[in-house]
């Protein structure tokens, strides 16, 4: 027999500080932490001390891949920025190159991109809000909004012929235009979207367990959302009316009635109202530019732009001249640099291009709107609970494709 007291056990998982606080890992392989993120907990019994949060690895090298590529083959790598909301994309990187160009697409093609963005927006808007309801424990909340968005997608692909990955713009236009009944279709999925909305708002918006979840978690001021470079709804939320579609104009959004919802007290609570509004102010855009949507063509007529047609390319040999060069060679901008921004389901989605004039971009560079927001995840949940990780995460909508490139 001995009288030596046995030592405690270990616990490798656990760091413990000489003040009582615990060192621990929230992620990556959380579910709410989407697989990549991981967040570095300082704790305090159950409230973050201090955090550092590494976005992990899930590099896709979109830049240099785009660099080695022609401009149009660099359309399917914009999807898989934001997967939830490809539409965007694709249109932001094909203004870029036409800005770079000094060229117009049609009416009825800028009208089909605007059409396509805000459908995009919506089913962003509906992910993001369904799958954080469901993190919070409103699985009912969840099946009400993706049933939406599965209506969504089966307009959209009904257009595009691709549902999550489309790559439906091009430089110059449009892969191919609306099919004839696309917008009866359109307008039965915006009373499905409608619906279904009203029944999410209905379960959760004066819900008290979910406004005591999100009310006043996650909070960031102005000055501070500012200072970080946010956009948004996570910048609208705290009182900033910023929005691209209205701050520089685009395409032909300056011909739409719409309003930009935002928010007072920068949580969030107000990051969900103001994400349920701009459903609403989405379909608004939709339905406008539906009705007003002018007949012609979809692509720019210059064949050193837009491939000819396929009669053409048959029957005129400077038509499969132009169909061989453009395809083999792409389309290639003058000599110069440009930044084109577009206002995606997260905020700005910006791409830098540098063109040495051949038809690959010298260099590229997007900014995209995540990384702000995860940049200033650590201030949204210091002197938080651990279980508000959850909601503030959510509410920032993280992609991993364009957070990590």
């Amino acid at each position: 027999m001995t009288d030596k007291k046995p030592e405690p056990q270990k616990n490798w998982n656990l760091e413990s500080l000489e003040d009582g606080r615990m060192v621990l890992n929230m992620g990556p392989s959380h579910p709410a932490m989407h697989g990549i993120v991981r967040v570095l907990l300082t704790v305090q019994g159950e409230r973050v001390a201090a955090s550092d949060v590494e976005i992990g690895y899930l590099h896709r090298g979109f830049e240099k891949t785009c660099e080695n590529v022609t401009y149009n083959q660099c359309v399917p790598y914009t999807d898989r920025l934001n997967y939830v909301s490809p539409f965007i994309n694709n249109v932001g990187f094909a203004l870029a190159v036409e800005k770079l160009m000094g060229i117009e697409t049609p009416a009825r093609c800028q009208y089909i991109r605007v059409i396509m963005s805000e459908l995009s927006r919506l089913t962003d808007h509906l992910t993001c809000i369904g799958a954080n309801a469901m993190e919070l424990s409103a699985f009912t909340v969840y099946f009400y909004l993706i049933n939406a968005r599965e209506a969504l997608y089966k307009l959209t692909d009904s257009a595009a012929g691709g549902r999550i990955t489309p790559a439906y713009t091009r430089v110059g236009g449009l892969t191919r235009d609306l099919p004839p009944d696309f917008k009866k279709n359109a307008a039965e999925t915006l009373k499905i979207v409608r619906r279904n909305l009203a029944d999410a708002g209905a379960l959760l918006t004066r819900n008290r367990i979910f406004y005591d979840r999100l009310h006043n978690t996650g909070h960031i001021s102005k000055e501070d959302a500012i200072a970080l470079s946010f956009t948004g709804p996570a910048l609208r939320s705290t009182g900033v009316p910023l929005d691209v579609r209205k701050a520089t104009p685009y395409l032909v959004y300056d011909r739409f009635d719409f309003d930009i919802p935002v928010g007072s007290n920068g949580d969030n609570y107000d990051r969900y109202l103001v994400r349920m509004e701009e459903m609403q102010q989405s379909i608004r855009i939709v339905e406008q530019a539906l009705a007003q949507l002018p007949d012609g063509p979809v692509n720019h007529p210059d064949f050193g732009v837009s491939l000819p047609p396929k009669k053409e390319v048959y029957e005129n040999i400077e038509a499969l001249m132009a169909h061989f060069k453009l395809t083999f060679e792409g389309v290639k901008p003058p000599k110069g640099e440009v930044y084109q921004a577009v206002e995606g389901g997260n905020g700005e989605v910006g791409f830098y291009l540098v063109s040495d004039g051949t038809g690959k971009p010298w260099r590229l560079r997007v900014r995209p709107p995540c990384f702000s927001l995860t940049g200033g995840l650590s201030q949204m949940i210091q002197g938080g609970y651990i279980a508000d990780i959850v909601s503030t995460f959510g509410q920032i909508n993280m992609i991993g494709g364009e957070l990590e490139r």
